[in-house]
């Protein structure tokens, strides 16, 4: 999606990912066969992904002057929507065929691709910039503010793959709570995403952003480190809604810094290639965890090591702010 970002707009782009989904999601729902089925959910998962690295910053195209605030209800409804699909499925499986759930996706898709056209073409956008065609060229322009932005989330996001996909598990095993229990926790993780994207969103259009960040960083290593010498119940029940809103604030928030860090023509392109790398790296956390912990090493261990590789990047980035040496000055 980045190398396209070079030749079309944004909103054509994202336009686009709406009808490859519609698509998909008739393929699925019409397929016979197994390699149909493959197809179509390799073309839904790949309008997925594209769809989020044009949608934020387009985002940032048609409401330059409240990013942070867009970003985080753009993230509240994805949240909320992961939530209520899994409902919204097994009530459609309840009375109709799974074939009825990718005919009311491949709906859902047009709907809201009609409407998005609609939005755009009624919103006064920033500017018509042409996209930089030099898709390397932008990359190695803005290296400084990736890397920046890759040390603020890609070490806390390692560290958050590896922590979530084993939360119900550690619960279990460390912590003595019945499956039951551990994934109820594991679901409020989640659900403290959903104030966290619309506050969160909020307050970065408000505080000094790098500052913001840092103070998320901060909270969510702490939480992790709360979260290993706490035992009982109702402070797990804390610790999990701690976890779940710093990490999640995190978003918004570098998102905000990001995209408003860079100019409008190379937005689309970098911010590509930046969330590419991120997780790249980010998801290696779980591989890392269960490795460490099928050696031998406790979760307490393997935990407490990944928050002080979180603290060390915090302490890095607070001496590159002080020291006036982060990228990334907010366009005018």
């Amino acid at each position: 999606m980045g190398y396209v970002l070079t030749h079309i707009p944004r909103r054509q782009a994202v336009l686009g990912t709406g009808i490859i989904l519609a698509g998909a999601s008739a393929l699925i729902a019409l397929a016979h066969s197994i390699p149909t089925l493959q197809v179509g959910t390799f073309l839904l998962g790949m309008a997925s992904g594209a769809y989020y690295v044009a949608a934020v910053p387009l985002i940032a195209e048609l409401y330059p002057n409240a990013v942070g605030r867009t970003v985080g209800i753009h993230g509240a409804a994805a949240q909320l929507s992961a939530v209520l699909a899994p409902t919204l499925v097994v009530g459609i499986l309840l009375v109709a065929s799974w074939r009825i759930v990718f005919v009311a996706l491949a709906v859902s898709a047009i709907m809201i691709s009609i409407l998005l056209a609609t939005v755009i073409r009624r919103s006064s956008i920033a500017d018509d910039a042409t996209p930089d065609h030099a898709f390397l060229a932008a990359v190695r322009s803005h290296w400084r503010l990736i890397a920046t932005g890759l040390l603020m989330v890609g070490v806390a996001g390692f560290m958050w793959q590896g922590l979530f996909n084993f939360y119900v598990v550690y619960l279990n095993v460390v912590k003595g709570l019945p499956i039951t229990t551990a994934n109820l926790l594991l679901t409020v993780v989640f659900a403290a995403g959903l104030p966290a994207f619309w506050f969160g969103g909020r307050l970065a259009d408000r505080l000094p952003i790098v500052p913001y960040i840092l103070a998320i960083l901060t909270g969510f290593v702490g939480s992790v480190v709360a979260l290993i010498s706490i035992s009982g119940l109702a402070g797990l029940i804390v610790i999990s809604v701690c976890i779940g809103y710093s990490i999640h604030s995190l978003f918004p928030a570098l998102d905000t810094y990001f995209l408003n860090s860079l100019p409008d023509e190379s937005r689309g392109v970098v911010y590509a290639a930046f969330t590419g790398l991120s997780l790249l790296i980010e998801a290696n956390g779980t591989a890392v965890v269960g490795l460490l912990t099928e050696a031998g090493y406790r979760f307490d261990v393997v935990f407490l090591g990944l928050a002080l590789l979180v603290g060390a990047a915090i302490v890095v980035l607070a001496g590159l702010y002080v020291t006036d040496r982060l990228p990334g000055k907010p366009v005018p």
